[in-house]
């Protein structure tokens, strides 16, 4: 019966995933293909995956160049090789990578300002406990690090407030990173509806994964994406809510948005590419070997 379940799953959102990929190109001129359109609040000039030093300390600090293409041409991030020699053995190691991978809210757009609180305890984890309440606990084994950093948009002129979540997790290894992301799709499978805390609730979450080469995936190792509907006490709803993660090697990165008023699915899909791209680009710079 799971089984079943979850092959229906992936068929009913393959093309919704794929859509995703493409969207995470960028388009020759460098602007984001099918990204943040005109009017979107707070979206960024910037092209999803464009280094430009707004991430966390150091992140994004060294240039990538694009190929170039016929004007709207989808352009996948370059997959260079993992360097073996560049991943961290320490937890200490690995919270320093970490800082220089995960995004700030200047990478999101203008409008973006930090919540509070603003990062998680970086010695916490989440879990989904059976009930499909999620709670925290320490971290696991296979974890060296990782960090979860909260922004959002200020309600204004007609818009409800609009809130993404970004977070980074280093593991010792590739195994492990790819690990994170089948859990994240079995709990999709076992918890299509799941409460955040008191007074928030996802429901009706459906999830897709696939591999690098798989669709349109040209970008990630491994890439995993859910959707769904948000519920809040403050915020209300039901609106948009979508996640995104994606993998390079021991590195984990994720995207979390949830709609509200006055904002399209699509302008929220776009602030989720955007994070999500630019934080793939800074691990392959941090932890990929050097072209030529």
């Amino acid at each position: 019966m799971g089984q079943s379940r979850g092959k229906s799953v992936l068929r009913a959102c393959g093309c919704a995933v794929a859509g995703l990929f493409l969207i995470a190109g960028c388009t020759a001129d460098g602007t984001p293909k099918g990204g943040a359109a005109t009017g979107t609040p707070g979206a960024s000039a910037t092209a999803p995956g464009t280094p430009s030093g707004t991430g966390g300390a150091g992140a994004g600090s060294s240039g990538a160049s694009t190929p170039t293409a016929a004007p709207g041409t989808p352009v996948p991030i370059p997959m260079p090789a993992l360097d073996d020699s560049k991943q961290p053995k320490t937890a200490a190691e690995a919270r320093a990578l970490l800082g220089r991978i995960i995004i700030a809210e200047q990478a999101l757009g203008p409008e973006f300002v930090r919540s509070t609180p603003f990062e998680s305890d970086p010695g916490r984890w989440p879990v989904l406990d059976e009930a499909c309440v999620w709670q925290t606990e320490g971290l696991p084994d296979d974890v060296l690090a990782t960090s979860t950093r909260h922004f959002h948009i200020p309600a204004a002129d007609g818009r409800g407030r609009v809130r993404i979540n970004a977070t980074v997790t280093v593991h010792h290894n590739r195994g492990e990173s790819g690990w994170e992301t089948a859990r994240a799709m079995e709990e999709v499978l076992r918890c299509p509806d799941q409460k955040l805390r008191e007074g928030e609730e996802l429901k009706g979450l459906w999830g897709g994964v696939f591999y690098l080469g798989e669709q349109m995936n040209g970008w990630t190792e491994d890439a995993f994406t859910e959707s769904g509907k948000y519920i809040g006490a403050q915020d209300g709803g039901p609106y948009y809510y979508t996640w995104s993660q994606a993998q390079y090697g021991p590195v984990t990165v994720a995207i979390a948005a949830r709609g509200t008023k006055g904002i399209t699915d699509e302008e929220l899909t776009a602030f989720v590419v955007q994070g999500t791209s630019r934080m793939m680009l800074q691990a392959k710079q941090e932890l990929g070997k050097a072209a030529g």
